[in-house]
């Protein structure tokens, strides 16, 4: 255990190292008036005006319409795969259902997956829809939170930046260098980078085996350091090709960390109160650090029903220990529990271990942080969830003491309020609506291996993973039916634009608004105090919201487990 909690020590520590170097990297992007060659070509070739002030309006509809479009582009392709030159395997082209779902899931940053990576897609579609839509979504996300961030900075204007310069620059100067030095590394490991669709070999028995193939190093670059998630095989990240050596399973886990919890650096140094921004990541720390205690407890110390049967599920020099089932021997119970515990703070949803083998417990974690959704968070939107609660805790906190609320030095009024509260209340009513519906149509059961608890936590498990644009799955579920894809693109759609958008006009609101000096009343908000305080409420207001839930899924297996009953 000692070694498990020091590999733990090392990516946490190595991750705050790469928080100062890329926060100030970020902030200077967002911050420069300069532009470079390649981006000015880029803002002829779109017909855009890069000096154009635009208001929170203009910007979440530029955000919105481009997402559209770019979604649209990716539907269009998934459904005449079949007629596109270059496939050898001549892979079928997806039905209206899957395609909008795949299509809805890749620009959100959600990166769900009702098919197989290898069996659905070609080569073609694997780079220029899912790599194009996860490389745009990233950006998206990022982008939108630069330009939220300048609109808490500012006093008494109306705009919050030029959307399409924070999404060339962040595309530009951020993604695709991370994303090129990273592939080189994944090639050097072992990864696949090339355009063959598959390879036959000999196997030891003198069989014929056909290995699928393809661009797999650059689709796993953008796939980690974009929080997106997807597999490029069915196996995701548990796949050999895509996660060769505990090298990359350890830079899988600091690539989804890196852009979330650098962006807390880059926002104190954009509204000029550094504190700020390390209170923010400290928050972000303690929670994660308290589920990944949850999550590898429960998975360190096995399974209590085989306990009687004399199975020996201790950790020693000759075997891992724990709850084995469903992860690989070469990673552990260590390293998929902090893989499972970090894929779903960042909201990436790549796994290299089976979410729906883990104990009830281990289970748990997952689904408790894609419902609070800002324990990191994805790329851009984590801290902007974040910062939703922080209004919320300084808000909650004024009423409490009699004073009108203040945050970064401005007054938060009833319309900022309201537009927090969408924020607030999008996700749990998309989570527990679609959830609620999915259970009242009798064609669910058909798509449930599981027909106890169990299979309520993996109905929920689908719609919370969606919502929280996360991607991952209890995969008991079979959810290529039009009903799931059609419901499950829906609530991709609900989590990553009605959360999103009113935040903008938060930032725009704030914006318009002048400072006020700070006097013996005011909570400070970059103190440890408040840091626990904002902690606090994110779990009370998230727990109290999903208990019911819960309480029908995993708190239920786990009664259940203790008690030697099956579920």
């Amino acid at each position: 255990m000692t070694v498990d909690i020091v590999q733990f020590a090392i990516i946490l520590v190595i991750m705050t190292g790469l928080v100062m170097v890329l926060g100030k990297w970020m902030a200077r992007l967002f911050t420069s008036p300069a532009h470079s060659f390649l981006e000015r070509g880029t803002y002829r070739v779109l017909g855009v005006d890069p000096s154009e002030k635009m208001s929170w309006k203009r910007y979440g509809m530029v955000l919105v319409l481009s997402n559209a479009a770019m979604m649209l582009l990716g539907y269009v392709l998934l459904r005449v795969q079949q007629y596109l030159p270059g496939d050898a395997l001549e892979r079928a082209s997806q039905t209206p259902d899957l395609a909008f779902n795949t299509a809805a899931s890749f620009i959100t940053n959600t990166n769900w997956q009702a098919y197989s990576g290898e069996s659905s897609l070609s080569n073609f579609s694997q780079m220029a829809v899912i790599t194009f839509l996860m490389s745009v979504s990233a950006t998206t996300g990022v982008a939108a939170a630069g330009g939220f961030i300048r609109g808490l900075s500012r006093r008494s204007t109306g705009d919050i930046g030029n959307y399409w310069v924070d999404f060339t620059r962040v595309l530009y100067r951020l993604l695709l260098p991370l994303c090129f030095v990273m592939a080189l590394v994944y090639v050097w490991q072992g990864m696949p980078q090339t355009l063959s669709a598959d390879a036959v070999v000999a196997t030891l028995e003198g069989a014929k085996q056909q290995i699928i193939m393809g661009p797999v190093a650059s689709f796993e670059t953008i796939k980690h350091i974009g929080t997106n998630g997807g597999g490029f095989f069915g196996m995701n990240a548990a796949h050999p090709f895509e996660n060769p050596t505990p090298l990359t399973n350890t830079l899988h886990m600091l690539s989804m960390l890196l852009i979330p919890s650098a962006l807390t650096y880059t926002f104190g140094s954009m509204i000029m109160r550094r504190r700020q921004g390390w209170a923010f990541f400290g928050a972000f720390v303690v929670m994660f650090v308290g589920f990944l205690a949850l999550i590898y407890n429960a998975e360190h110390s096995g399974n209590p029903m085989l306990t009687p049967l004399g199975v020996d599920q201790t950790q020693s020099a000759l075997q891992g220990g724990g709850n084995m089932e469903g992860k690989e021997l070469r990673f552990g119970v260590a390293q998929s529990s902090m893989f499972a515990a970090v894929t779903t703070a960042a909201t990436t949803g790549s796994v290299d271990s089976m979410h729906d083998s883990y104990t009830p417990m281990g289970g748990f974690v997952p689904l408790a942080q894609m419902m609070l959704n800002n324990v990191f968070g994805g790329d851009g939107v984590g801290l902007i969830n974040l910062v939703t609660y922080a209004i919320l805790t300084v808000f909650l906190v004024g009423m409490m003491i009699g004073r009108t609320p203040e945050f970064l030095g401005k007054k938060v009024e009833a319309r900022e309020m309201k537009y927090v509260m969408i924020a607030v209340l999008a996700h749990p009513l998309s989570i527990l609506g679609f959830t609620a519906i999915a259970c009242l149509v009798p064609a669910t059961m058909e798509s449930l291996a599981n027909l106890g608890p169990h299979g309520f936590s993996e109905v929920l498990y689908a719609y919370t993973s969606g919502t929280a644009n996360n991607g991952s799955a209890f995969a008991g579920l079979n959810a290529n039916t039009p009903f799931f894809n059609t419901t499950i693109g829906l609530a991709m759609l609900v989590g990553r634009y009605f959360t999103l958008l009113p935040m903008l006009a938060v930032a725009g609101v704030m914006a318009a608004k002048n400072s006020i000096p700070a006097s013996a009343g005011t909570l400070s908000t970059a103190t440890p105090l408040f840091t626990g305080l904002l902690v606090f409420i994110v779990l009370i207001v998230g727990g109290l919201t999903f208990l019911p839930a819960l309480a029908l899924g995993p708190i239920v297996e786990h009664l259940l487990l203790l008690t030697g009953q099956t579920f």
